[in-house]
């Protein structure tokens, strides 16, 4: 009991999301039909969770330790809450997303679940980028998908939001069931579900079997769906299509920085072997790591880029973006080194930046002309000059060209995979970025050259999302001038993670 107590110290941000779950369920009980102050509400909880991450920067330790093991359930170190703090405002962002969505305002009497299923998704992310143990992995995981799953059908306005909502249950309950099936695969063999001491394990003796590898690789496969990596990817166009365009936004950013996050420390702590002098990474020999993530990573970012060229729906070129941008942040982890996995954070600051944008855009302008089908912004770039130059600067950000973030984010991935000496991989990942181009700038074309065939009238945006819009656009461009602050930031970040 007391090894319990002291250890809520350590999940103070977690506490802190579910006592604001409960605040705001019971005052949506309370206040009935008048949902004006959910918002405010969630607001403030997202503030004060907040507080408690920025408190955690510079712990390593472990929680929920038991008597016969100095590893617990849940690692708490930099590298956790610097991914808790990105979900925490990525979370902020689609709130205020949700005040001014027409879809999620059709909605209005779902508004309480609304907010409460995305404090669901939260709570199951948080437990997820500090997972230490496979079934507390599994059920933050699970936790995570079924907040998703209903969050992508809440509008049910649409036949295509409920179509996406199952989709996503069918594609996610099968990928539940292959990562458990791994995990019980791995726990038979090891005896524990410690990620750390079945990395011990692996060292001190010879589990490199046929039976292990397969474990290893149903537990990818579930990670992969998260992840949107090919090719376990085929929920994310329709899903992403189908669902409000807050929660698309949501989902293109926090759950797969949360995925990525248990990849990143599930890779690190488990299927380590040794780290060499240099910073980069030796991993057990059960199967070709390298060579495996490698095709995974081309795989995704190539049918990712090659699908995204023949889309007309903004959010469903989008998910196929997003899934292409999912190959490239893959390529950090394949460098097998300090320095990738640096490089995989600073992208995730800026990718969430300029994608949420994006987003952001997209949804301003379907509250206007209630489309997002590509032919519907022709000659949008006369009638409504502020979101359309933003969307274009968020577009060529997210190709990657200066002097927008988007540069440096592939810039540090590039020099990660050339020190570790895998030039043609860099050369492959450079053409899909010459292949994204072209659906980028066909979207510009659409907005700024071609003319529309029915008289548009002006659209204008109030006040506040004119404010939020700039904000989104600052960092979009200041970090492509100025990011020593956010490289600083993601190296002291994983300094402690692993061993």
């Amino acid at each position: 009991m007391d090894q319990i107590l002291n250890s809520l110290h350590y999940i103070k941000p977690e506490i802190s999301a579910a006592i604001a779950l409960s605040v705001l369920v019971i005052i949506d009980l309370i206040m009935g039909k008048n949902k004006k102050y959910l918002s405010i509400v969630m607001i403030l909880g997202l503030l004060a969770t907040t507080y408690f991450i920025i408190e955690q920067f510079g712990n390593s330790s472990f929680a929920f330790n038991s008597d016969s093991s100095k590893f617990g359930l849940l690692a708490v170190d930099s590298f956790g809450s610097f991914f808790k703090l990105l979900i925490i405002l990525s979370s902020l962002i689609v709130v205020l997303f949700s005040i001014t969505s027409y879809e999620i305002k059709k909605a209005k009497e779902r508004l309480g679940e609304y907010y409460s299923l995305i404090w669901g998704m939260i709570i199951g992310m948080f437990f997820l980028v500090m997972s230490a143990d496979l079934i507390v992995i599994y059920l933050a995981l699970e936790l995570l998908s079924l907040s998703s799953y209903v969050l992508a059908g809440i509008t049910k306005d649409t036949l295509r939001n409920s179509e996406a909502s199952l989709k996503y249950v069918i594609y996610g309950g099968v990928s539940s069931g292959i990562m458990l099936f791994g995990i019980s695969i791995l726990f038979g063999n090891t005896g524990t579900t410690n990620i750390y001491e079945i990395n011990a394990l692996f060292q001190t003796q010879q589990l490199q079997g046929l039976v292990v590898t397969l474990s290893a690789l149903l537990i990818f496969a579930g990670i992969g769906f998260k992840i949107s990596a090919a090719p376990f990817h085929f929920w994310t166009p329709d899903v992403y299509e189908g669902a409000p365009i807050t929660i698309t936004a949501y989902l293109s950013v926090a759950s797969k920085a949360a995925g990525f996050a248990l990849l990143l420390r599930f890779t690190k702590v488990t299927l380590i072997d040794s780290i060499n002098t240099d910073g980069s990474w030796n991993l057990i020999s059960l199967i070709d790591w390298k060579t495996f993530l490698i095709i995974i990573s081309i795989l995704t970012m190539t049918l990712g880029n090659f699908a995204a060229l023949w889309q007309n729906n903004l959010k469903r070129l989008l998910a196929y973006s997003s899934i292409a941008h999912a190959g490239y942040i893959l390529l950090g982890l394949i460098a097998l080194s300090n320095e990738g996995l640096m490089a995989v954070m600073i992208y995730f600051v800026i990718y969430a930046i300029m994608n949420l944008g994006a987003f952001f855009v997209v949804m301003l302008i379907a509250n206007k002309t209630g489309s997002e089908e590509l032919d519907d912004y022709r000659g949008l770039g006369k009638v409504a000059p502020l979101l359309t130059v933003s969307l274009a600067i968020f577009l060529i950000s997210l190709t990657g060209l200066p002097p927008t973030a988007g540069f440096i984010a592939k810039l540090y991935i590039f020099l990660a995979l050339i020190n570790s000496k895998m030039i043609i991989v860099a050369f492959i990942a450079l053409l899909n970025t010459v292949v994204s181009l072209y659906y980028y700038v066909r979207v510009l074309k659409y907005m700024f050259l071609d003319k529309s065939e029915k008289e548009i009238a002006p659209i204008k945006i109030n006040f506040a999302n004119s404010i939020l819009l700039i904000v989104l656009l600052i960092p979009t461009i200041l970090l492509g001038i100025y990011f020593t602050p956010l490289v600083e930031f993601a190296k002291n970040s994983i300094a402690l993670l692993g061993f």
